[in-house]
């Protein structure tokens, strides 16, 4: 496995309240060490500088993990794995599913649950609209796939009746919100980022079955 990154800290992880071994950190601090040495050749994020990716990636996508409830979880549109790759980490006794259609993408993500020996995430390349999974998930997750109306269109069929859509989102989305039923949505929490000096929402919606 490769090196793990100084810029991961327990210490943060536990200001948004989550439990981290040192092990861990050194996951994920390894996650980014691959992600370095594959975006330079296949651009697999374009956050600049890379002294941001602690904050804009790592800690973004575990920000949201004190929100979610048991049981399986689909990150669609994961690009480089964020969030669910860094979920999985933290939470190895979820079964996470990554969905991207781009194929250098997931094939990066394919590498990375090998190199980090990581047991309880599966790899998709499609294109939602093609997308058939075996089971319904409880919990379905986008950080950057689109607005929220889509997102509940799109997600809804995959989601358990009684199971949880989380989008996230920079300011808080008042526009998106004005073109989804109200009654769907069930919470939205302002996330706490260490490091992070922008604003970051969380959506939790119904599906809309």
């Amino acid at each position: 496995m490769t090196s793990g990154s100084p810029g991961v800290s327990v210490s943060a992880l536990q200001e948004m309240g989550l439990e981290a071994s040192s092990k861990d950190v050194e996951a994920l601090g390894a996650y980014l060490t691959l992600l370095d040495k594959w975006n330079a050749v296949y651009n697999i994020t374009s956050v600049t500088p890379k002294s941001k990716w602690v904050s804009t990636h790592l800690y973004d996508s575990c920000s949201i993990i004190s929100l979610l409830p048991e049981g399986s979880l689909l990150d669609i549109g994961t690009g480089g794995g964020f969030p669910g790759l860094p979920i999985a980490i933290l939470q190895p006794q979820r079964e996470v599913f990554l969905l991207d259609r781009s194929h250098k993408k997931t094939a990066f993500l394919r590498q990375a649950i090998i190199e980090l020996g990581i047991k309880n995430v599966t790899v998709e390349t499609t294109r939602i609209e093609r997308y058939q999974p075996t089971a319904r998930f409880s919990v379905i997750v986008s950080r950057a796939f689109s607005e929220l109306r889509l997102f509940v269109q799109m997600a809804s069929k995959f989601c358990k009746p009684d199971g949880v859509l989380v989008a996230m989102k920079g300011q808080y989305p008042a526009a998106e919100l004005e073109g989804i039923p109200a009654a769907l949505v069930r919470k939205i929490t302002r996330l706490q980022v260490p490091q992070l000096g922008a604003e970051r929402h969380a959506v939790e919606l119904s599906p809309d079955v």
